[in-house]
């Protein structure tokens, strides 16, 4: 193997697929972690949090997070266990939702784990979790925070800066300073038109740019959220249907009740009870009301959206919910069908066609929520295949992430033209097509890079 001198990146994960963020720069004696998330989707991707991390999780000085979603963060609790002990640096509210998320996710893999014991789905051996609650709270333990925009010192004479992303309250993108060369990760950048965050912070350039591309090839239709989603609802309970909405439980549930709410308060709904499946949810949605300085919901309306569910906190309660009847709203995770509560509700929901089933997010391929989708009319759950006659309605207007005509505009804004763009997460084609946006509407050098490739960080010349 040739090797490269002077700083690097390595692409450790969001290479070729939309999910498991992980990158590692390398400079000097230093080794940083920007991003440690979870491969989800495809079993072949999945596949990928069971293999040994890359490198020594003992031989990495730090860990920076753009934000909390488990593509980002959920891998930490692994690499912690297998031997890290340096910080692992975000923002306050990324550390708040982070301590929401991670036991969450630690606790459906234990759930999952033993489930698939008791049921003997594995015939080969014992069903473990990919980590214990145990290992999620060590995790936990190694967080510092930092403020948006302030200059970290990591060593080296590398120093970090966070600068708001929008997208989800705290997320951030990173800038590192390698002596005289600059890399910047844009982590998810948010969406100009999101109902409840603040649109990123302007790129000012830099010579390597590190790119998201969830939505490269699309454009968010120019559609009133409120108005997309209440015919849907409305159709629903004519039908005297339960409204079921899969949603992430940071971010895009909170986001749902604001606008459902708001469509209650006018009349535009009846007024139907709602449900917030999803203790994370809950507690999540109590986070959005600390950081008011993060999002452009006013007081009253966060208010509203706080006071509109039915909060379902024990397993009872959420068993109980699946004997009920609509017209009703049920919200719960996750938002791509791949584990939860949400998997129950739609084993009773699912096969009455007076019900709704409501996508309100980007699905990745290989989830049940893609499947859905692309017409799926059977899903496989707890060993079974579940008939699926509910209609199946998908969202347009909730995305959280930027769209290719947004991230192009928002690269227009830079002084300095990066010597090159590195297209990452995104499915292929995404990632393909914002790639060959780039290079021919802005002239910039840009690639979708591969799977493990290592490349070097260079100033232009």
């Amino acid at each position: 193997m040739t090797r490269i001198s002077g700083p690097t990146l390595r692409f450790l994960g969001a290479a070729g697929t939309v999910t498991g963020s992980r990158y590692l720069v390398e400079a000097g004696t230093r080794r940083i972690l920007v991003d440690c998330g979870l491969f989800q989707g495809f079993k072949n991707l999945r596949l990928r949090n069971r293999k040994p991390f890359p490198v020594r999780p003992a031989s990495i000085d730090t860990v920076l997070l753009t934000h909390a979603h488990l593509d980002h963060s959920g891998y930490l609790p692994a690499l912690v266990r297998n031997g890290y002990r340096g910080r692992i640096l975000c923002t306050e509210a990324t550390s708040e939702l982070c301590g929401l998320i991670l036991p969450d996710s630690a606790h459906l893999q234990e759930e999952e784990a033993r489930y698939a014991a008791r049921k003997g789905f594995s015939r080969h051996r014992k069903p473990t979790p990919l980590y214990t609650l145990k290992d999620a709270k060590a995790a936990l333990l190694r967080i510092d925070t930092t403020p948006f925009h302030r200059r970290i010192d990591l060593g080296g004479d590398i120093v970090a800066t966070f600068i708001p992303a929008g997208h989800l309250l705290g997320a951030a993108q990173i800038r590192l300073e390698l002596g005289d060369i600059s890399v910047h990760f844009t982590g998810d950048l948010g969406h100009d038109r999101d109902p409840l965050m603040r649109p990123p912070d302007a790129f000012e350039g830099a010579d390597v740019l590190v790119c998201e591309s969830t939505y490269g090839n699309r454009k968010h239709p120019d559609i009133d959220s409120e108005a997309e989603l209440a015919p849907i609802l409305n159709r629903t309970f004519a039908r005297g249907g339960t409204a079921l909405i899969p949603a992430f439980a940071v971010g895009r549930a909170q986001g749902l009740m604001f606008h459902i709410a708001r469509l209650m308060a006018r009349g535009d709904i009846p007024r139907v009870p709602v449900y917030l499946n999803s203790p994370m949810s809950v507690d999540a949605t109590e986070i959005y009301h600390r950081h008011h300085d993060e999002h452009h919901v006013p007081w009253e309306d966060c208010q509203a959206m706080f006071r509109l569910a039915r909060r379902v906190r024990t397993v009872e309660e959420s068993k109980a919910l699946n004997t009920r009847r609509g017209p009703m709203i049920i919200i719960s995770a996750s938002g791509m069908l791949t584990g939860g509560r949400i998997l129950h509700h739609l084993v009773s929901f699912g096969p009455d066609r007076r019900n709704t089933i409501l996508l309100s997010g980007f699905q990745a391929g290989g989830t049940r929520g893609a499947a859905l989708v692309d017409g799926a009319k059977r899903l496989r759950m707890f060993g079974q295949e579940i008939p699926i006659e509910a209609e199946v309605a998908q969202l347009q207007s909730f995305s959280g992430h930027a769209d290719g005509d947004e991230i192009l505009q928002w690269m227009r804004g830079a002084s300095q033209r990066p010597a090159m763009t590195y297209v990452t997460h995104g499915e292929p084609a995404a990632s393909d097509i914002l790639r060959g946006r780039i290079e021919h509407e802005l002239g910039w050098p840009a690639r979708a890079p591969e799977h493990l490739e290592t490349i070097r960080l260079d100033r232009p010349r």
